[in-house]
């Protein structure tokens, strides 16, 4: 006993890295953990039931071998199924969802929310809150954290939102203060966090999806409505000396194109977005329904026999590979992942996206630069989680105990 109590106290440095280890999938086994760590297998064993006795992890001790393997197999790490969970919220141009995430942004319950998003952001946010708050009681779950994704970019250390320029919000509405008084009023007793939208989903991507591995991660998406980017350096959001970087929506990349809620005109946010789609294929938006669904209805049922709707595509397949060649020679990315409605039009047509990235970028002609569609459901949502989960990954018993 005494032995086990000095490994772990050895160790104890080491639960929240091995935490991350097993939180993205690097460490599925006791002998993966042991080589990521750089510790004793018997130190490795003392973290990962500890990780255990917090209700954290699971460790199989007697795994079934794999057929053909010679030797014993090691212990099997997981996240626990009935572990704590994160509350999760997303605000965006129809309105918003609602999501219990736990470790390894598993999305273990959600509930959509369609309406007019209201001018008073605490009207809204109470409305979200109210229904994240209704599925953790029903999960009977612990709630470690919350957060919030909001389509703007967020202010820091404030927590403001600057720029709401798709929802009716004043600018600079304090939102972390807002969603913190929420989750009070309904009850949750938890330390809420918020950033913007497409920057939350690049780290969920990177961590959990199509941006794992890469280390100059450049992620662009257009959701319902308008364009975000976001950058991932070394496994950290860039956010800039204020949490406004990467504002690439309004990057220009037709100067004669449409007006920008922005003041410029031609800006990407106005030529790649579903509404640009839709009306370049000379569709009238149903205003009932989401844009963001009407687009991907047009690319799914229209793409491949209306003339109309594939030289709307076209042109905003050009207009998006400008951006991102700007980018591109910008950045230096190492991978590209694009969400939303632009994982669609890569998805239609990849070798043009890719054409025009390469011809119009100086990095493009030299070296390929990987464009890949984001693969997470709800990436925004798991994001906002993984502002609620970082404590905990950080220090999991002092996170735990708070």
């Amino acid at each position: 006993m005494t032995h086990t109590r000095t490994r772990l106290d050895r160790g104890r440095n080491a639960l929240g890295p091995a935490l991350e280890l097993v939180h993205t999938g690097r460490a599925p086994t006791r002998a993966v953990l042991t080589t990521e760590l750089g510790v004793t297998r018997a130190t490795a064993g003392a973290v990962a039931g500890e990780l255990q006795t917090l209700g954290l992890i699971t460790v199989d001790s007697r795994p079934s071998a794999a057929p053909g393997s010679q030797g014993r197999p090691s212990h099997r790490l997981a996240i626990a199924d009935n572990g704590p969970v994160a509350l999760a919220a997303q605000v965006h141009a129809d309105g918003f969802r609602a999501a219990l995430v736990g470790l390894g942004g598993r999305i273990v319950a959600t509930a959509p929310g369609c309406m007019t998003v209201d001018a008073d952001p605490a009207q809204v946010l109470g409305e979200v809150v109210a229904a994240a708050a209704a599925l953790l009681r029903d999960s009977g779950r612990r709630c470690i954290g919350a957060g919030l994704a909001v389509p703007s970019a967020v202010a820091e250390p404030d927590g403001t939102a600057l720029n709401p320029l798709h929802l009716a919000w004043p600018a600079g509405a304090p939102v972390r203060e807002i969603f913190t008084t929420c989750l009070a009023e309904a009850g949750v007793t938890a330390p809420g966090f918020c950033g913007n939208d497409v920057n939350l989903a690049a780290l969920a991507e990177h961590r959990h999806g199509a941006g794992q591995g890469a280390q100059h991660l450049l992620c662009v998406a257009t959701g319902h409505r308008g364009v975000g980017g976001a950058l991932v350096l070394d496994g950290r959001l860039h956010t800039g000396s204020a949490g406004l970087a990467l504002e690439v929506g309004h990057l220009t990349v037709d100067p004669q194109g449409r007006p920008c809620h922005c003041g410029s005109r031609g800006c990407l946010d106005v030529e790649t977005d579903p509404l640009a789609l839709l009306e370049a294929a000379g569709r009238t938006p149903d205003p009932a329904g989401s844009l963001l669904d009407q687009a991907h209805h047009l690319l799914r049922a229209d793409y491949a026999t209306d003339p109309a709707a594939r030289a709307a595509t076209d042109t905003v397949i050009d207009r998006l590979g400008l951006g991102l060649a700007g980018l591109v020679n910008i950045l230096n990315p190492d991978r590209i992942i694009l969400g939303g409605l632009h994982r669609r039009l890569l998805e239609a047509d990849p070798d043009r996206l890719r054409a025009v990235v390469e011809e119009r970028s100086l990095w493009g002609r030299s070296g390929s630069v990987p464009i890949l569609p984001c693969t997470l459901d709800h990436n925004s949502l798991v994001g906002a989680a993984e502002l609620a989960w970082q404590p905990v990954l950080d220090d999991p018993l002092a996170a735990l105990a708070a």
